[in-house]
């Protein structure tokens, strides 16, 4: 097996990769809550120019949007080029080393799907393009745990400790948080399922407080930390979905009326989408971190189960006890 000794420089690469791709992700949630995403009509180019041709600087509204999450996709791009670069070049893994070009590949796949939806000028195509930025930014994320120090050395718990219940939710939890942030896409994108989206979240806050308190139970701070940054990010999720209905609908009891494209609910909408893909992100972390524990934990056990046989006093062997009984 190739070595799974940590490496500080592709850490930091893949750190940085995983910070940067949440600019786009900002800006392009930013750029649906504007309503901006047919700013342009034409790509790759913006108005007919260059990416970097086009007076940036000098636009406003729709387009400085628009631009500004093109930008951060080419960035993003550039940076995704350096660490799989460096992940060819300094690690020894060969699925390491795929994960590093699939990164690669995924902002790519990205890109394109975004200018495709601008091209289409479909907004089904928008939706999808939301979910992916998702999973390519939990797959980033994913791929930095994997680089981690405490990936190499995982924390071992004692035989006796039993992970079955956790096992269980770490699975459900990012299954559900994954139909959740779907559901918004298609409120977001489409104005549907807006009642199943509201219903599905009661499911998901009771499985994320159900993750947290088994992993709390653990007493692994490996395990305790994500799990208490999952729960966190649900209770600010609730209240910024709160904060959004009121935004979009209005409060009667209060007086409130909802101003369609005001400042608040842009911001409001766009923290609610983007903290949506950290719960998702955040979920399947753990869930790596728990298969990570749990092999561990296995290659202990293989080799105590091994030495076993020769810890037994051969009067007690399968074969002793069959003779003396004849």
């Amino acid at each position: 097996m190739r070595s799974a000794r940590y490496r500080p420089l592709l850490f930091g690469l893949a750190v940085i990769t995983a910070a940067t791709a949440l600019l786009p992700i900002v800006v392009g949630a930013l750029v649906t809550s504007h309503k901006a995403g047919m700013a342009f009509p034409d790509w790759p180019t913006s108005d007919g120019q260059g990416m970097f041709a086009y007076p940036w600087l000098k636009s406003a509204g729709d387009k400085f949007i628009e631009h500004g999450h093109r930008l951060a996709g080419i960035l993003i791009g550039c940076i995704s080029i350096v660490f799989a670069t460096a992940c060819l070049t300094l690690e020894p893994r060969r699925w390491v080393r795929w994960c590093g070009v699939g990164v690669l590949l995924a902002v790519i796949t990205q890109g394109l799907l975004g200018g495709g939806r601008v091209l289409a000028d479909a907004r089904i195509l928008a939706m999808f393009h939301g979910a992916s930025a998702a999973v390519v930014f939990t797959f980033i994320a994913s791929v930095a745990l994997v680089l981690s120090r405490t990936w190499s050395q995982p924390p071992v718990l004692p035989l006796k400790s039993r992970l079955g219940a956790l096992k269980l939710m770490a699975i459900v939890t990012p299954a559900v948080l994954a139909l959740q942030y779907s559901l918004g896409g298609l409120v977001r994108h489409l104005g549907t399922a807006l009642y199943p989206h509201v219903g599905t979240a009661f499911v998901a806050l009771a499985c994320v407080i159900a993750t947290v308190v088994l992993a709390h139970r653990t007493q692994c701070g490996w395990l305790r930390r994500p799990a208490w940054l999952l729960g966190f990010a649900a209770f600010a999720q609730v209240l910024l979905g709160l904060a959004g209905w009121v935004e979009k609908f209005g409060f009667a009891p209060w007086g409130y009326v909802a101003v369609e494209r005001s400042t608040a609910q842009i911001v409001v909408l766009t923290s609610h989408t983007v903290v949506g893909m950290l719960l998702v992100m955040l979920s399947v972390n753990l869930l790596l971190r728990v298969a990570r524990i749990e092999s561990a934990r296995g290659a202990v056990r293989q080799p105590l189960e091994r030495a076993l046989p020769a810890l037994v006093p051969p009067m007690f062997a399968p074969q002793t006890l069959e003779g003396s009984l004849r």
